[in-house]
């Protein structure tokens, strides 16, 4: 099994997957929801808690990735304020890569978990300089 320590590791297991795989990524920042009450602030306030929004979401085949700055450089904003980006893979069958139906799929799948607060251990998540990040 790979260790995921950083988005190259990341970048490299998945291409040495035996079938091929399809990276999906949703850009996402931290905001305080609207029914939050004076203890969520103040976690929040000192950099804990919260929901994450989505802000951007795009998927790759690995071979088309080269850094996680050069990704987040392709959005139509790129200085865009998202602060943590989580990663889904999808694997193809039959030698075959993940078709782009698949990838809108996955990606919709995983901006609904997101926005419903759901459980985001099955995701890698990196901040922004690409260091991985655990959620609790």
């Amino acid at each position: 099994m790979t260790m995921i320590d950083s988005f190259a590791s990341l970048i490299r297991a998945a291409r040495e997957q035996r079938e091929p795989q399809r990276l999906l990524f949703v850009f996402a920042r931290p905001v305080l929801p609207d029914d939050h009450d004076a203890a969520q602030a103040e976690r929040f306030r000192a950099g804990q808690g919260g929901a994450l929004q989505p802000l951007m979401c795009v998927d790759r085949e690995p071979e088309e990735l080269s850094s996680l700055e050069a990704l987040a450089a392709e959005a139509p904003d790129p200085d865009q304020d998202w602060q943590v980006v989580l990663v889904a893979a999808i694997s193809g069958q039959n030698g075959r890569a993940p078709s782009d139906d698949d990838a809108t799929h996955g990606l919709n799948t995983m901006i609904k978990t997101i926005h419903a607060g759901g459980d985001l251990s099955g995701f890698v998540a990196f901040d922004r300089k690409g260091q991985p990040l655990r959620f609790e």
